[in-house]
C-alpha cells in the first residue's frame, strides 16, 4: 500500500489501514501489522512496512546464492512456516525450484530490519535495468501517488536503445483532475535518482486491473513494448 494513501484515508476518514502480507503458497497471512502499532516507513527507500512475521514463521533474506543477507540489506524473501503449502500439484520440477527444503522462495525481494519488521521492495521479475542501474517500480509508484492529480499508478521498463531498458509509468487521475504527461514526468525527477524518473509517461482513463483490484502490470509492459 502506497504510504501517501494510508496517509489520506487517515486524514480524510479518520481510519487506521493495515498492510500486511501473504501468498497465494502461503495460504494465510505471512506479516502482519499489530492492532496496537503503526507500520513503520523505512526512511532511506520511503517503503511502508507490511508488518511483523506471525507466529511459528521463519522469514530469511537471501542473495542470488541463497546464503543470508544482513539486516536492512536487500533480497529475496524466504519463508519457512505451517502455513505453507507443500507445492504444487502435479508440479514436481516447480515445486523444487520454489519450495527448496519446505522454504518457499517467494520472488519477492524486500528487507528488515533490527527491530523484524518486513518491508517488501518489489517482484524480483519487475526489476528495471536502466544503464545497469536497478529501478523497482513500486519506488517509482509511490512518488508518483503523492501527486494530488494521481489516482493509480503503474511503472513498467520498455526498451531503450540507448539505455537498455527505461522507466515508463502509466497513470490514471482522480475525478476532475488534471495533469500533463510532462509535468508528472517532472514531479518525480524533481524527488528522485536520474536514473529512476519515468522519462515516459502515458495518462490512461482507468489502468487494467484484475477483479481484486490489482493492477495487470504484464498487459501495460505488453503496451509499452509494441509503442517503443
Amino acid at each position: 500500500v502506497p504510504p501517501a494513501l494510508v496517509e489520506r484515508l487517515r486524514a480524510r476518514f479518520g481510519i487506521r489501514l493495515r498492510n500486511g502480507y501473504g501468498l497465494t503458497e502461503s495460504t494465510a497471512a505471512v506479516a502482519s501489522v499489530p492492532v496496537h502499532l503503526d507500520a513503520p516507513v523505512d526512511p532511506a527507500s520511503g517503503t511502508l512496512s507490511v508488518g511483523l512475521p506471525g507466529a511459528d514463521t521463519a522469514v530469511r533474506i537471501l542473495d542470488g546464492r541463497g546464503a543470508e543477507v544482513p539486516l536492512g540489506e536487500t533480497g529475496e524473501i524466504a519463508v519457512r512456516g505451517p502455513q505453507l503449502a507443500h507445492g504444487y500439484w502435479g508440479r514436481p520440477e516447480e515445486t523444487a525450484e520454489a519450495f527448496p527444503g519446505g522454504e518457499l522462495r517467494t520472488g519477492d525481494v524486500g528487507f528488515m530490519d533490527a527491530d523484524g519488521w518486513l518491508y517488501v521492495v518489489d517482484r524480483k521479475k519487475d526489476m528495471i535495468n536502466a544503464s545497469g542501474f536497478k529501478v523497482w517500480p513500486r519506488e517509482v509508484e509511490d512518488v508518483l501517488h503523492t501527486h494530488p492529480a494521481v489516482r493509480d499508478a503503474a511503472v513498467v521498463g520498455v526498451p531503450d536503445p540507448y539505455r537498455g531498458e527505461t522507466v515508463k509509468a502509466y497513470v490514471s487521475l482522480l475525478p476532475g483532475a488534471a495533469a500533463e504527461p510532462a509535468e508528472l514526468s517532472a514531479y518525480c525527477r524533481d524527488r528522485m535518482a536520474a536514473y529512476k524518473y519515468p522519462r515516459e509517461v502515458e495518462v490512461l482513463p482507468v489502468l487494467p486491473k484484475t477483479t481484486s483490484g490489482k493492477i495487470l502490470r504484464r498487459e501495460l509492459r505488453d503496451r509499452g513494448r509494441k509503442r517503443s
